[in-house]
């Protein structure tokens, strides 16, 4: 494994040219934002091999994970997504047309709809999902189980720190 990584360079570079302003920021915001765009490029391979389309893991293990009945209100998908509306909207038709998940009118809101998992969909996210941990595990090949610990604790702890959006 190198030692160096381009985050290094414009670290360096940074010094050169404005030496006054501390750049130990960008060792840390560089590589995460660097490493989310790699993970994610690595890991939209593993959902394409087995059909799934950009975002649409996300929804199907959200229901898969809420347990039996697998169904939630699109509102619960706008949150845990970080989705507006109309982009909750857009991918949940095309997760319809596909098949995996189906609308029906929620009893308790007559405006409102309740989405479900169908069965299609409860095997797809099955299948992809043990895919999908294995995949993971090996993108963290690189670390011991006490560093994947460590840097989870400390990712969690910079998550929670951030202030709000205004």
């Amino acid at each position: 494994m190198a030692d160096r990584d381009g985050v290094d360079a414009i670290i360096e570079q940074w010094r050169r040219e404005r030496p006054e302003i501390d750049h130990a920021p960008i060792g840390v915001v560089g590589r995460i934002s660097r490493l989310a765009r790699e993970i994610e490029a690595r890991l939209e391979a593993v959902y394409r091999e087995h059909g799934l389309e950009p975002g649409w893991h996300d929804v199907l293990a959200t229901l898969r994970r809420t347990g039996p009945p697998y169904q939630l209100r699109p509102s619960d998908f706008t949150g845990s997504l970080m989705l507006t509306s109309s982009g909750a909207t857009k991918r949940l038709d095309r997760l319809e047309r596909a098949g995996l998940v189906e609308r029906t009118p929620d009893p308790d809101d007559r405006r409102g709809v309740i989405i479900t998992l169908t069965e299609a969909g409860h095997e797809l996210i099955d299948r992809v999902t043990e895919a999908h941990m294995a995949n993971e595990a090996r993108l963290l090949e690189g670390l011991t189980p006490a560093e994947r610990d460590r840097l989870a604790a400390l990712l969690r702890k910079l998550g929670l720190s951030l202030p709000p959006l205004p």
